[in-house]
């Protein structure tokens, strides 16, 4: 039992209740590109899914075979979204959307890997915030 909310784990030990899952051609050639791409720590494992740590999440990738190909779009933070997608153009990505600051406070890109992955690569920066129109002093009317 968790002692901080009274119920049981139903996942691992620093593993999330969801987890997202990719079924690849060549997972070995993928998670070499995950990790390159996004720093992810981690192995190809061929006989079990590989599990990869980008940040404080997991990302299971395993091999096509009794499954078939499964492609994922993911939304990754990053320390740096304009790096991270340099990264991913020199290992094989293909750009969706150029790095552009978004009105919620992201600065954004999107690529799809040779594997059919979609990855909306994000680092949060603060929204600006709006600016007020000022307003006209009334006159008074004494």
């Amino acid at each position: 039992m968790s002692r901080s909310t009274g119920r049981s784990r139903v996942a691992p030990e620093g593993w999330t209740t969801v987890v997202p899952r990719i079924v690849a051609q060549d997972a070995r050639s993928l998670v070499e590109f995950v990790t390159r791409v996004f720093d992810a720590t981690g192995a190809y494992r061929e006989d079990r899914p590989s599990d990869l740590r980008i940040g404080d999440s997991v990302l299971m990738i395993s091999d096509a075979g009794i499954r078939q190909p499964t492609a994922a779009f993911l939304y990754v933070y990053v320390r740096d979204a304009d790096a991270t997608y340099r990264r991913a153009l020199e290992a094989g990505a293909r750009s969706l959307e150029d790095p552009m600051d978004t009105p919620y406070g992201d600065r954004r890109c999107m690529l799809e890997d040779r594997w059919g992955n979609t990855w909306q690569i994000a680092t949060y920066k603060a929204p600006k915030a709006r600016r007020r129109p000022k307003r006209r002093a009334r006159r008074s009317r004494a």
